[in-house]
């Protein structure tokens, strides 16, 4: 490989300085590079030996003289130009890293693995990760809340579940993988467990405590799995399979297969609970949804169904059970009556989620509205909205009982993903039909016909354009954020501004050396909040015990109310095994003190780091009490020697 080094400017001919002092307002720079002369000043060779590998990305820093190179197996190289001199190399995976970049005072290094989903940010200087986050490898597919909207749970086409923090949009967990095909559905059974349905025609219990699967249901015969719901009281979940089209129904606590519900003529292809009573409501292909009631069931009890007219691929139950919601196939959202099954009204959605035109489609955005339609529903925490995505680059908001569209969102605007422009360019459609526009920018023309297979996650095309739309949407239980999975990952909207993501402000000048240098300067709470934005527990740990007791509570004072969780986390951390519980509980005191009114009002998004403090404190004191009765007369012993020696 070989990289050239040109010099230009100096040889400008005399037109363009004539030019350039004439008239400097209407000569632009681009006029003087191009009439210019350019001369080649020097050459120098960029040697790799190896022939396994080829560069694949590469990143310059024109003011520090660095180039980064990222190579097809996953190794990267720092070379200092123009000598071509190599400072650093390392192996960041075992696949291509498809893109690399470079910060303005070259101390980070960005790498993106598109294979593995890996995003990477390395300090070559301390040779330290600033951050490390990957997706699910073929894109998501489902999405749950748990009850207290801090976690959100997402499965992938690759078999794995991710549990994800909604206040920093962070994956801070993957669960072993323990499914061998895509899992089609998640749903929380309680705030430390997490249930998730797959196509290998299992329904796996993932422990929270633990990460860990510690139970599996099964059906009696081999089936695939499309839907899943779970009670309120999180003791049944039930699976919908594609073939046959059955409802199994497990106990969760026994994993014991308890019933089989069958009538459905069609896969079974969305669960819901009625948030109050036993009844299950269960949406197929054949057009029809049937509400089953578990706990009255009997060999003669039939369900009550309501016809739909058309595929049935979503369905869900107001938050006060009083009304049921279907959508089809043919862009219809059916609202139900649940005590006498009559229809209430219906929203025609066709033509609020049309647009954006495929690269295969035969006729316009406007005209292929057939094609769209909701493949997910969910009411927001009030009942009174329902927000619906699909087979769309659009996700809307109805209000119900108006029935009129409130606002829809773009869940994307990358215009790689097919069927996000709502026209496409004239010069590629041809009499054989539209043409793939990326054979432009390709070196050689790929003319081999396209081979069939499943759509899901490959076509059975040797090169494919990933299509916009949204897998499933869920409505968070605080009603202040919802959450959309699609193509490009997890999308998270919220009502709240400080929700607006952000990687916790981390800029070049939050390092561990700042940290230090603040604490030897007595800037305490500077320190804390570096040390936070940095996300290190040892680092963390140190600010907290080197702060001076007196020092506690205007360091406290100083944290704002987007790091109370992440303290608050960090200081049951820290108390589970630190011998100074006087100086710990001294910190709490102080944090309750100064942010429990706000705490108290946003007691949703905080409950699940208060419980985790409540549940260490409650673990030393119990450690504590027990030792203090085990020793209590030597305890009055020392007690009664210390006031002689006073007296």
């Amino acid at each position: 490989t070989r990289s050239f080094f040109f010099s230009g400017g100096s040889g400008v001919t005399p037109s363009v300085r004539a030019l350039t002092k004439s008239d400097k307002n209407t000569t632009d720079q681009a006029h003087a590079i191009v009439k210019a002369r350019w001369g080649n000043t020097s050459r120098h060779y960029f040697n790799d030996n190896s022939s396994t590998k080829t560069v694949v990305s590469t990143a310059y820093s024109s003011e520090h003289s660095l180039l980064v190179v990222g190579f097809s197996t996953g190794l990267f190289g720092l070379y200092e130009l123009p000598s071509v001199s190599n400072i650093h190399t390392l192996s960041l995976s075992h696949s291509t890293i498809g893109t690399v970049s470079i910060n303005p005072s070259a101390d980070w290094l960005a790498f993106g693995c598109p294979k593995t989903q890996q995003l990477l940010i390395w300090e070559w200087r301390s040779e330290t990760y600033i951050l490390k986050q990957s997706g699910h490898a073929y894109g998501m597919r489902c999405v749950s809340y748990s009850p207290d909207g801090i976690v959100v749970a997402t499965g992938g086409e690759d078999g794995t579940v991710k549990l994800w923090n909604s206040q920093s949009g962070f994956c801070y967990v993957t669960l072993p993988k323990s499914h061998t095909a895509a899992v089609t559905a998640v749903e929380f059974a309680n705030p430390t467990v997490v249930l998730s349905a797959s196509l290998d025609g299992t329904v796996r219990a993932h422990d929270l405590h633990r990460y860990r699967n510690f139970k599996t249901y099964t059906s009696d015969i081999p089936c695939q799995f499309l839907s899943m719901a779970v009670d309120k009281s999180g003791e049944i979940v039930c699976a919908g399979s594609t073939e046959p089209f059955r409802v199994c129904v497990w106990s969760v606590q026994t994993g014991k297969l308890t019933d089989i519900l069958t009538g459905h003529m069609g896969p079974i292809a969305g669960l819901a609970f009625h948030p109050i009573r036993g009844t299950l409501a269960s949406a197929s292909w054949d057009g029809s949804v049937k509400v089953w009631d578990l706990y009255k069931r009997d060999g003669n009890s039939a369900p009550e169904t309501f016809e739909n007219g058309a595929d049935v691929v979503c369905v869900a139950f107001r938050p006060d059970g009083n009304q049921l919601c279907s959508g089809t196939i043919r862009g219809l959202l059916r609202f139900w009556n649940v005590e006498d099954g009559s229809l209430i009204c219906e929203i025609d959605g066709q033509k609020d989620i049309k647009g954006g035109r495929k690269i295969n489609d035969r006729m316009t955005a406007d005209n292929n509205a057939s094609s769209r339609y909701f493949t997910s529903i969910a009411y927001s925490a009030d009942g009174t909205c329902l927000l619906a995505g699909g087979n769309s680059k659009y996700v809307c908001i109805y209000e119900i009982s108006q029935q009129i569209l409130l606002k829809k969102f773009q869940i994307s605007f990358n215009r790689s993903l097919d069927g996000v422009l709502d026209e496409l360019h004239s010069k590629n459609l041809t009499d054989g039909g539209p043409m793939d526009d990326e054979a432009d920018s390709a070196d050689e023309i790929d003319n081999a016909p396209h081979l069939p297979g499943a759509r899901r996650a490959d076509d059975g095309s040797r090169r494919s354009r990933v299509e916009v739309l949204t897998m499933q949407v869920a409505f968070s239980p605080t009603g202040r954020e919802w959450s959309a999975v699609s193509g490009e990952g997890l999308h998270v909207y919220s009502l709240d501004e400080d929700m607006i993501f952000d990687p916790l402000a981390l800029t070049e000048a939050v390092t561990p050396s700042a940290v230090h240098k603040n604490l030897k300067s007595g800037k305490f709470g500077a320190a804390l909040l570096m040390s936070l934005h940095l996300n290190e527990f040892g680092l963390v740990k140190a600010v907290i015990e080197d702060t001076p007791y007196e020092s506690i509570a205007n360091v406290v004072r100083s944290i704002g109310h987007e790091h109370i969780s992440q303290l608050i986390q960090f200081l049951s951390k820290c108390m589970e095994d630190s011998p100074h519980l006087e100086y710990y509980l001294q910190w709490c005191l102080e944090l309750l003190q100064s942010h429990g009114l706000f705490m108290e009002k946003n007691r949703g998004k905080y409950l699940r780091s208060f419980r985790a403090l409540f549940r260490v404190v409650q673990s030393r004191f119990v450690d504590l009490k027990s030792i203090c009765n085990d020793n209590k007369y030597s305890l009055e012993f020392l007690e009664q020697q210390a006031n002689l020696l006073l007296s």
